[in-house]
């Protein structure tokens, strides 16, 4: 029996790992403490100091990572291995250069973050050169175009800008009234302003998943697998994940179907890590929607549902190490929220969070909260995923968030 061989020298010494993260928020923060407990050296860079993962990592850097200058002279500074972009807003180009001369590779490809940082170049992927069901859409550059566009597509509609996350820009459409609103609003929420939105129908589905792919070496012949985590069930209050389960029953039919989806969209992807590939289902039939390749918000759950969490996955698999996706307990996660526009927060009651033992917490650490930002989640297991659901946000709003 043959093992592929990885290496991992020592942090902060010259044979050091080096791993450099693009986006420091709580998603990252996870993935970087999963790289440390395997001996990575890891450098966070966001747009604000003191961002959640950059309170863990070895070094931290405040810069504008979507000014191609900046982010280059922050690359040859730090020359890492690796490089994990975790937002939006980032001069992807500069990543193309950087993995075509060879300088580092980019997780999990140069071409995937490029695609997916838009969304008008992931669902033309998705749709048109995969043939994978979507709703239908539009992409409208123009209050003109827009207008055109929704009247096309009908009502109800939902209107997102092409490069947004956690449901910023995003508006539910449903009649012509509406219209020039919710191109305002899009134009105010995209992370950089390109002024391109999509419109897409309304689709009757039973619920919405993520599937967490991933995509590993075989420790034996080196060959990348595809594995999965059971589906996760999550609700979204206007395009932001409140809370989410695992796992969410559906159709051994629907099951494949999404794992159908899931394995061509991330094969056309390529590269290792952990995708968050989230689809519609109704009955046996699925759709398309997004995918992030990277740790997913609703994949939070993971922290108390499975063996390996979706961040120890990710590290794992951009390592070249083994994965399983096992899980032992049925688990939900809720979101704790700012609930007010401030900065120096603090949080109590976590003793009376915490009183279940079937609980656990994670407060990010972010330095600036809003009503509608995350400040933290809760997590709960249970017998069932509705009691896990029930405890999860009962934990959460033990947590009350004051300003100082």
């Amino acid at each position: 029996m043959i093992y592929m061989s990885v290496t991992i020298g020592t942090p902060l010494q010259a044979s050091a790992f080096k791993v450099l993260l693009l986006g420091s928020g709580e998603l990252g923060k996870e993935v970087v403490i999963s790289l440390q407990r395997l001996g990575v050296e890891v450098h966070a860079a966001d747009r604000y100091d003191h961002a959640p993962a950059m309170q863990v990592a070895h070094y931290s850097y405040t810069l504008n990572m979507a000014d191609a200058e900046e982010l280059k002279q922050l690359i040859e500074q730090v020359k890492p291995n690796l490089i994990i972009p975790e937002i939006e807003a980032i001069a992807t180009q500069v990543l193309v250069d950087i993995e075509e001369q060879n300088i580092a590779t980019v997780i999990p490809s140069a071409k995937a973050v490029n695609l997916t940082m838009n969304r008008e170049g992931i669902r033309r992927l998705a749709a048109e050169e995969l043939g994978l069901p979507t709703s239908a859409y539009r992409f409208a550059d123009s209050i003109e175009s827009f207008r055109a566009a929704c009247d096309d597509i009908g009502y109800p509609n939902f209107v997102k800008p092409v490069m947004s996350s956690s449901g910023k820009g995003q508006s539910r459409v449903k009649s012509f009234d509406e219209v020039d609103a919710a191109w305002e609003y899009a134009q105010t929420g995209g992370r950089v302003n390109q002024g391109k939105v999509i419109v897409e129908s309304q689709i009757d589905f039973d619920f919405e998943i993520t599937l967490l792919t991933v995509r590993a070496k075989n420790a034996e012949t080196g060959e990348i697998e595809t594995q999965y985590c059971d589906p996760i069930g999550h609700r979204q209050n206007a395009g932001d994940y409140v809370e989410s389960w695992q796992p969410q029953a559906m159709t051994p039919a629907a099951l494949e179907e999404s794992k159908r989806i899931a394995h061509k969209v991330t094969a056309a992807l390529g590269g290792c890590g952990i995708f968050g590939v989230e689809l519609f289902v109704k009955g046996d039939k699925v759709w398309f929607s997004e995918v992030s390749p990277r740790p997913h918000d609703t994949g939070l759950v993971t922290l108390a549902s499975q063996f390996q969490s979706e961040f120890e996955l990710h590290a794992r698999a951009i390592l070249g190490l083994p994965v399983n996706t096992t899980r032992h307990s049925v688990a939900a996660s809720a979101v704790i929220y700012a609930g007010v526009d401030d900065h120096n927060l603090s949080f109590s009651g976590l003793n009376l969070a915490l009183s279940n033992p079937d609980t656990d917490l994670r407060l990010f650490g972010k330095p600036e909260g809003f009503k509608r930002r995350r400040m933290g989640v809760a997590t709960a297991r249970a017998e069932t995923t509705d009691q896990a659901r029930e405890l999860a946000l009962h934990t959460a709003t033990q947590v009350s968030v004051q300003q100082n």
